[in-house]
């Protein structure tokens, strides 16, 4: 029998770790919570939980920092980092997602919809984790980098060279909001690029081919990949 996912909920009100512990608890996760970020990094170090739901505005140290910090540890890379806050300010969300926050989630939040948004990150995760490195296979798409192909559907997609290893880069990690900068970088290092339109254009491109639906556009800050 497989072992129940592991959550680790931080937040500096009791109140929200007893409601969220409880409603996570009934659907199976096992769970562990921290008030405080410094509580947090040692729980997380651990007992290197799958999943952290993390408070941003936390006295002391806040919740940047604490993610900050979990990042450091080489045994927590993989683990997925979720803010949960009531603040929705652009900087807020960059500033979560420059120290390695996977997703940004607003409350207040029904526990049902937590619950859900726990699952498809979760199973982004084991996705991340679990495909073989030349190939991918999300949903109806099968990419296939040794062989430079991309399946939808059952039909072959053709896509450019710049085109194709900038999908490789945003699906292999699903869900995970990726940096123009990083994207910028990664895929044209130090190539003369004109203007500053050009991931744009491939963004479209990769739209054009794949459809609307995979492709998400974090405003202010990069792209993600979803199926």
């Amino acid at each position: 029998m497989k072992d129940p996912a592991k959550v680790l909920l931080v937040d500096d009100e009791q109140d929200i770790l007893d409601f969220l512990s409880y409603n996570l608890e009934k659907e199976g996760f096992k769970v562990y919570t921290a008030s405080n970020g410094k509580d947090a990094v040692d729980i997380a170090s651990k007992k290197r939980p799958d999943l952290i739901v993390l408070d941003v505005m936390m006295p002391g140290m806040d919740g940047i920092e604490t993610c900050r910090a979990i990042r450091q540890i080489d045994s927590l890379n993989n683990t997925i980092i979720a803010f949960l806050t009531a603040r929705n300010e652009d900087y807020s969300q960059i500033a979560g997602f420059d120290v390695g926050a996977d997703d940004y989630i607003t409350k207040p939040i029904k526990p049902r919809v937590l619950i859900s948004r726990i699952k498809a990150l979760l199973r982004r995760g084991a996705v991340s984790e679990n495909t073989g490195n030349d190939e991918l296979v999300l949903g109806g798409i099968r990419i296939e980098k040794d062989k430079h192909m991309v399946v939808k559907d059952g039909i072959e997609i053709v896509f450019a060279k710049k085109e194709f290893k900038l999908l490789s880069l945003l699906a292999s990690k699903p869900g995970k909001v990726f940096h123009r900068d990083f994207i910028m970088q990664h895929i044209w290092g130090d190539e003369v690029v004109v203007g500053d339109r050009t991931i744009d254009v491939h963004i479209r491109k990769l739209r054009e081919k794949l459809g609307d639906d995979y492709v998400k556009t974090i405003k202010g800050i990069g792209y993600k990949f979803e199926f």
